[in-house]
């Protein structure tokens, strides 16, 4: 899929204001944009403008290629000690009879159920109580990797390390090495919502502050670790704080080199505390992911997470910096269904993934957690009836 408007007519584009026109130059240069610039985007930068920037990027890094993995999430548990306005997904301790509260046993038997399965990843996050703390992590990482060696385990985000580093009475740097010679191998880039303490501290008041999830990021990639990073958009912050999230991320990115993919999460606003605030549009959430791809020069990777926004608007964001639409998951992940997304049942095949990739005329590449291609579907042709389904059907069940 092309954008409509290639960089040169749009550095050529006399409707556009000097300062516009300044930003293209700088994009079609590889020069980095500043924060004034980046806050002038948000507010003046029109879709066809940010998308055909976006675009030129993202195909002069990664040409046509779409990367996917096959992946399953577990969530150990939605009862959770904080109460984030823009939740819907947890519960809190004194309605815990409406959660789930998983044992190692129950996290290990799901992993099981995939075994003989040509998954690479479990991705681990969910709410934050007492009992998951650092030796039940711990020895949960560790059995998973006695269990299945290979499987890439992508776990936890900076709110469930600072509350459960915090309760062992250890710092972030002893946390961490502890996860690590456990056999954490890479952190996914939840919690991170919004870093400006003025809307912060409005919708997860309470949780790590944004100096400590950038933090704890820091010491895993000193560690030698990867990491993904989010931002949770379209509620109530502004342009501006949109533009201190991705300032914070990117010179903590020179400095680290840590971070492989950004990841902007949509805010929904069903059976929340939020629920009066109205979600952004396709429009603006396609600008967001070009803004973010422009501004991000030092991310090697912006991704749509397809489950959030749909199928069809993750198919359109790949025309506007995205170069990544996550794995096949599996209808397990509730966190964002609970929440009002787009797909209720989250899960597609492997089929499914090249599919869509391949109907806007990108090229899908089957990756690993850390971008080591595992396959390159250009062409390829699956058996009828034969092809790995990417997923296992598990239900959701209360645990008292």
């Amino acid at each position: 899929m092309q954008t409509t408007r290639p960089i040169e007519v749009i550095l050529n584009d006399k409707k556009q204001d000097a300062q516009l026109r300044s930003i293209a130059e700088k994009v079609f240069q590889g020069t980095r944009i500043t924060e004034e610039e980046g806050l002038h985007l948000f507010e003046q930068g029109d879709l066809a403008f940010v998308g055909a920037l976006a675009n030129h990027i993202r195909e002069k890094r990664h040409g046509n290629a779409t990367y996917f993995n096959r992946n399953f999430h577990i969530e150990p548990t939605n009862v959770c000690l904080y109460t984030c306005s823009f939740c819907s997904y947890s519960r809190l301790i004194k309605k815990r009879e409406e959660g789930w509260e998983y044992s190692m046993e129950e996290i290990m038997d799901i992993v099981r159920q995939y075994d003989g399965q040509p998954v690479t990843e479990v991705h681990i996050v969910g709410g934050v109580l007492p009992q998951y703390d650092v030796e039940f992590y711990s020895e949960l990482f560790r059995q998973i990797k006695a269990h299945r060696p290979e499987l890439h385990v992508k776990a936890l985000t900076p709110v469930e390390y600072h509350y459960i580093f915090k309760k062992a009475k250890v710092s972030y740097e002893e946390g961490m090495r502890l996860m690590k010679e456990a056999g954490l191998d890479s952190m996914p880039g939840g919690g991170a919502e919004i870093f400006h303490p003025e809307i912060r501290d409005q919708i997860a008041g309470g949780k790590c502050t944004g100096e400590q999830w950038l933090r704890i990021h820091e010491i895993w990639h000193e560690l030698g670790g990867r990491s993904n990073a989010t931002m949770l958009y379209g509620h109530i912050e502004e342009f501006r704080h949109r533009v201190h999230h991705l300032e914070e991320l990117r010179k903590l990115q020179d400095k680290t080199g840590g971070f492989q993919t950004f990841i902007p999460l949509k805010f929904r606003n069903k059976d929340n505390q939020m629920s009066h605030v109205p979600e952004s549009n396709v429009i603006e959430d396609l600008r967001n992911y070009a803004i973010s791809r422009i501004y991000l020069d030092n991310f090697d990777h912006v991704k749509a997470y397809w489950p959030m926004i749909g199928r069809n608007v993750a198919q359109l964001s790949l025309a506007f910096g995205v170069d990544d639409i996550d794995g096949t998951i599996d209808d397990t992940t509730k966190i964002y269904s609970m929440a009002g997304s787009e797909e209720q049942n989250p899960a597609m095949s492997t089929r499914d993934l090249v599919n869509l990739i391949r109907q806007v005329g990108r090229k899908p590449i089957e990756r690993d957690t850390l971008y080591n291609v595992i396959q390159d579907y250009s062409g390829h042709v699956f058996e009828e009836d034969t092809q790995f389904k990417g997923y296992v059907s598990l239900p959701v069940v209360n645990k008292n």
